[in-house]
């Protein structure tokens, strides 16, 4: 009986011994394979590749680095007006009837260009309303077969090769802006920021917004700004250049990582920055990117989302 046990024994010692050696890893299979897809997996997640095409597609806006001058900056919102220096206002000579008008809102006329012709009251002759200066007509207030008088303007004209922006000032930046101070304006266009300065600041303030006035005079050749309209403008403090710099539409987060997607031929390759200071527009690259190299800056969390696709498609 003893001799059975022992072989009884010793047959399961055996098989749990090889069950044992069965299910132990074995190096150069499994595990090492597993880091090989771990390793082509982090390869794949390093960047993505879009063709021109695509790119155009997708409203990805393709900049380089490059030095940039990074500004301090107070914020101001103001409003588009025709410059006050070089608006008219047309009131007939004699009260009368308009027997015609010729000109309207937007047209565009010259000095001494007909706008209107009035019957006077007194001698029954017809008169020319004429233009005193070129310019838009930006209002008229009559109409055929109405009274007129001198009493209320009949057409305003003005010259709108420039116009104003006044800025509105809150009290607790008064004292921050000065005659001849630089000044950044959006104008809302999706075009380059205008850079102007000051010319006038207001000695009094308004109780009704407890704010005060600060004017630019801008050049308005290209018809760029039309009054009525609002806009931004930075006052610009201070300044400091930066060797390398992005936009800051550039800066998208991976894994809690901040990043920018450097372009080279089809393909975008996620770069760790290293940031210093920053403005409105700007940031400063310490690390991470060189100046020549292009970037996605505008759409770049498109970039983003294809990568997380490519790494989501690898992992199925």
């Amino acid at each position: 009986m003893s001799v059975v046990r022992n072989l009884v024994g010793g047959a399961i010692l055996f098989a749990v011994v090889v069950a044992a050696f069965m299910y132990m890893p074995q190096s150069g299979t499994s595990k090492s394979g597993g880091g090989h897809e771990e390793a082509e997996h982090s390869d794949q997640a390093s960047e993505v590749a879009l063709n021109d095409a695509k790119v155009a597609a997708a409203g990805i806006e393709i900049l380089t680095a490059a030095p940039a001058t990074l500004r301090d900056t107070l914020l101001l919102n103001g409003v588009i007006l025709p410059n006050g220096e070089t608006l008219v206002q047309v009131t007939p000579r004699f009260p009368g009837v308009v027997r015609q008008v010729q000109k309207r809102v937007g047209d565009a006329v010259a000095a001494n260009d007909v706008l209107a012709r009035v019957e006077s009251n007194q001698s029954l002759t017809v008169y020319d309303l004429k233009a005193p200066i070129g310019g838009t007509i930006i209002d008229r207030q009559i109409a055929l077969g109405e009274y007129v008088t001198e009493q209320k303007a009949a057409f305003t004209i003005a010259d709108l090769t420039s116009v104003w922006i006044d800025l509105s000032v809150h009290r607790r930046d008064m004292q921050r802006v000065k005659l001849k101070d630089k000044v950044l304006i959006d104008v809302g266009d999706g075009g380059a920021p205008v850079e102007s300065e000051i010319s006038y600041v207001s000695p009094v303030g308004s109780a009704d917004t407890q704010s005060s006035l600060a004017r630019i005079l801008v050049d308005n050749k290209d018809g760029r700004f039309k009054p009525g309209l609002f806009v931004a403008a930075r006052l610009i403090l201070a300044s400091r250049s930066a060797s390398t710099a992005v936009r800051l539409s550039a800066l998208q987060t991976v894994e809690n990582r901040t990043v920018v997607f450097v372009r080279e031929g089809d393909k975008f390759q996620i770069r760790d920055v290293e940031l210093g200071e920053r403005d409105a527009e700007f940031v400063e690259v310490l690390f991470g990117v060189s100046e020549g190299e292009n970037y996605a800056a505008k759409n770049s969390f498109i970039v983003k989302a294809e990568l997380a696709k490519g790494s989501a498609i690898h992992e199925h």
